[in-house]
């Protein structure tokens, strides 16, 4: 499709375009711009080539303010033959709202008003079809409606407000800050865009550069001074069409302030301080201040003081206060007004950091402060700060150990006494004489208990005793050997039967309470009166140890279990102490390698204590017993009176005693038919354990040994007395050999009384058989463990009827 634009503003700016026109004997096309236009005149074939033009885009002019539809061009096609059956059709960016075609005669209109700065161009495409078939009749053709741009828009600053500095006194043409500002007109077309920037207030301290909108300083070093003026404010203007008349203009502040330079020294605020001070003040109590001032801020005012001269730069310091940067005078060493009452000092103050280029290095200040010194009443004061005393733990009560000295620093002089500060000598150990400040002995000492003894005495005025001073005084006791040497500890010592002579068996070391200046020494030897007949010897091994040595070649356990070794042990120092200390040897079996197996009990029993462990051991196995005691049930001797039967009570042995209601039924003895079914059925016993009847059955016990078993004489009433004999015997050696078995177990061991008993037979087995009747009354005499069965068989027949 060739296309052209009629509108008046292609007309201006393009021209007119032309149709390709339909001749005679002329045939036109369009090929790759170029239009190519061929004839033919006989046989020869003729051909002139122009330029052509492709019309692709139309222009509109944007904020189009017309009340009418604003004319944009007019399409055409070839295929119009003008007779109306084409139709002009149009899609794309905006057709049918903002764009919108003639569908008769192709006329392009824009409906309403547009901005560039929205939206610079739309694409659009446009065809023909035949308004009665609807077939294209050409295909699509692509173009675009571009914005003519207005100046409408003004110039625009990044910000409102910027914010700059600059240091003081800086050169003419320190750049400050640079502002910025875009203005949303075409800048490819002509000078809506161009910007130029002016000031328009600030003058005539600061400009500004037309084209990149850099701020600088107009004025010199000396008009630019912090301390006269900080803060200034700036307007910039930034106007288009390149500053021409009728451009648009957009405005910005800037607020600019000067930075601190030091440039200022510091001012003292007065050329001669005066202050007063105590005599009794200490080190680093503040005298007073002084002030000097700096017309600079921040780090460029920091400042600091020093003492340069003056007859009291060793008695006082000076430093400054880092929050008000005031010099704070300070006592550095203590202060007599008898001596001196006052002093005069010269204090300068400059900056900590010295600018050079405005501030020579000699930019400073002096002042003159004189301080007076008061007199006070002041407490005594000692000779020294504390004191160091010496005696030997020996010395006797009244020795003098030390002295000490305070006097009054006061012109007055007064008289001090002296005392002990009993809070510090609870025990009253020490005294001090109060006029000349001895130090002497109350009581007894002893270094062993207490080697050093800090005690605290308070010198006082005698006519103001509010005016008193403490001074620590550490006393040292001296050591004397007036301690023997010990064993250092315990020894359990053992020595194998079987050994050879000079076996070494222990090795012993001692110790001693005294401490020696040239340290422990320490000799060993065998007590004079063990010396002849002695189964031991002593060596001393000159590191203040020796050894136990074996004398003989074998020890019998039998013969004797124990020997008492005793050792003589001598101190090195003067005058000499000596002790004499017991080593117990336990004679035991060994193995072959010397390891002890087996020691008699009564080696055990004579060891010279038990150890820790077997202490505790003890009291827990004692504490268990009690708890077990308690708790055991308590149950009648005889639970009725229709249920009385024969038992053995046993005493003296560890199970239930008088209280167990639960041994053997002798009457049994009598059925031995019946005893299997009684093993099987009986009660098990609340103090012992059960018998062990699979390593024993009863089918193959061993046979009685009726030679191994002490019968008591019989009554010879009883009946079957050889089958109970036989069955006591049996069960005995059945208990011997179950390693099971309790050693308490009453039936095995306590089936008879025995011969020999006090008492004879307890058991009522004979007293059945007997008609007279019987007197149990000794039974009470008998004591405390008798009580219960004296009560039992002393009471009345009727009791049991």
């Amino acid at each position: 499709m060739r296309t052209f634009f009629l509108g008046i503003v292609c007309v201006l700016c393009l021209g007119l375009s032309l149709d390709a026109l339909s001749l005679s004997g002329w045939r036109t096309e369009t090929l790759d711009g170029e239009l190519t236009e061929a004839g033919t005149t006989g046989n020869k074939l003729l051909k002139r080539v122009r330029r052509g033009w492709m019309w692709n885009q139309f222009f509109l002019q944007e904020e189009y303010t017309g009340s009418d539809y604003q004319y944009i061009g007019k399409l055409q096609s070839d295929q119009d033959h003008g007779n109306g059956l084409v139709k002009y059709v149009l899609s794309g960016e905006g057709a049918g709202t903002i764009f919108v075609i003639d569908e008769n005669n192709g006329d392009l209109h824009a409906t309403r008003r547009l901005d560039r700065e929205e939206k610079a161009f739309y694409i659009l495409k446009a065809t023909v079809v035949n308004k009665r078939t609807g077939h294209k009749l050409e295909p699509e053709t692509e173009f675009k409606v571009k914005l003519h741009d207005i100046n409408d828009n003004e110039p625009q600053f990044s910000k409102e407000v910027y914010t700059g500095s600059v240091p003081e006194r800086s050169d003419i043409g320190t750049s400050v800050i640079q502002v910025t500002a875009t203005d949303a007109d075409d800048s490819m077309y002509g000078n809506s865009a161009k910007l130029i920037y002016s000031i328009s207030q600030g003058h005539p301290y600061f400009s500004v550069d037309p084209n990149t909108g850099v701020i600088h300083t107009a004025l010199g070093p000396a008009d630019m001074d912090r301390e006269q003026r900080e803060h200034y404010q700036v307007v910039i203007e930034a106007k288009d069409m390149a500053g021409q008349r009728g451009g648009l203009t957009g405005t910005t502040t800037v607020n600019i302030s000067l930075t601190d330079v030091n440039d200022n020294p510091p001012r003292f605020t007065q050329s001669i301080y005066q202050f007063r001070v105590p005599e009794s003040s200490k080190s680093g109590v503040p005298v007073g201040k002084i002030k000097a001032t700096d017309r600079d801020i921040g780090k460029n005012a920091e400042m600091y003081f020093t003492i340069v001269s003056g007859d009291g730069m060793d008695m006082f310091d000076i430093s400054t206060d880092k929050d008000t940067q005031e010099g704070v005078i300070t006592v550095s060493k203590s202060l007599d007004y008898e001596k001196k009452p006052s002093y005069t000092v010269e204090i300068q103050v400059q900056n900590t950091q010295v600018d050079t280029r405005f501030m020579s290095a000699g930019s400073k200040d002096m002042a003159t402060v004189r301080i007076a010194v008061e007199d006070v009443d002041e407490p005594p004061l000692f000779d020294k700060a504390s004191y160091l005393m010496e005696v030997k733990e020996d010395a006797a009560v009244g020795v003098a150990v030390g002295s000490v000295s305070a006097i009054d620093p006061d012109g007055a002089r007064s008289i001090v006494r002296y005392s002990i500060d009993r809070r510090t000598d609870m025990d009253r150990l020490f005294n001090v004489h109060p006029g000349n400040g001895s130090v002497f002995l109350l009581k007894s000492l002893d270094r062993e208990k207490t080697a050093w003894h800090n005690i605290s005495i308070i010198a006082t005025e005698f006519h103001n005793p509010r005016q008193s001073s403490h001074v620590p005084v550490y006393i040292r006791l001296l050591d004397i050997n007036d301690n023997a040497p010990t064993f250092a500890t315990v020894y359990e010592t053992f020595v194998c039967e079987r050994t050879k002579a000079g076996q070494r068996i222990q090795t012993v070391s001692a110790v001693d309470a005294d401490e020696p200046s040239a340290g422990h020494k320490f000799f060993f030897s065998l007590a004079p009166e063990g010396t002849h007949r002695s189964n031991f010897t002593v060596r001393d091994n000159g590191d203040n140890t020796a050894g136990i040595l074996t004398r003989r070649a074998s020890y019998s356990r039998r013969q004797q279990s124990v020997y008492l070794v005793s050792v003589v042990i001598t101190d090195g120092d003067y005058p000499m102490q000596s002790s004499t200390g017991t080593l117990t040897v336990r004679v035991c079996t060994c193995d072959r390698d010397g390891n002890m197996e087996l020691c008699n009990a009564e080696a055990l029993s004579s060891s010279p204590g038990l150890s820790t462990g077997a202490i505790i051991a003890i009291l827990l196995c004692a504490i268990i017993l009690l708890t077990l005691k308690r708790q055991r049930k308590q149950e009648p001797l005889i639970i009725s009176k229709e249920d009385v039967r024969d038992n053995v009570v046993s005493y003296n042995d560890e199970g239930g005693g008088e209280e167990d209601t639960q041994a053997f039924d002798i009457g049994a003895l009598r059925h031995l038919d019946t005893v299997a079914t009684l093993e099987e059925s009986s009660k098990h016993r609340r103090d012992i354990v059960p018998t062990d009847t699979l390593l024993y059955p009863p089918h193959r016990r061993p046979p009685p040994a009726t030679s191994g078993l002490m019968m008591p004489p019989m009554c010879t009433a009883s009946r079957d007395n050889g089958k109970v004999r036989e069955f006591i015997n049996q069960r005995v050696l059945e208990n011997n050999c179950n390693p099971t078995a309790p050693p308490y177990d009453s039936l095995a061991t306590y089936a008879y009384e025995g011969a020999g008993s006090v008492a004879e037979s307890l058991s009522s087995l004979a007293s059945a058989s007997s008609d007279t009747e019987q007197d149990y009354h000794y039974l009470s005499d008998w004591g405390p463990r008798f009580r219960k069965l004296a009560d039992l068989y002393g009471a009345e027949d009727s009791d049991f009827s």
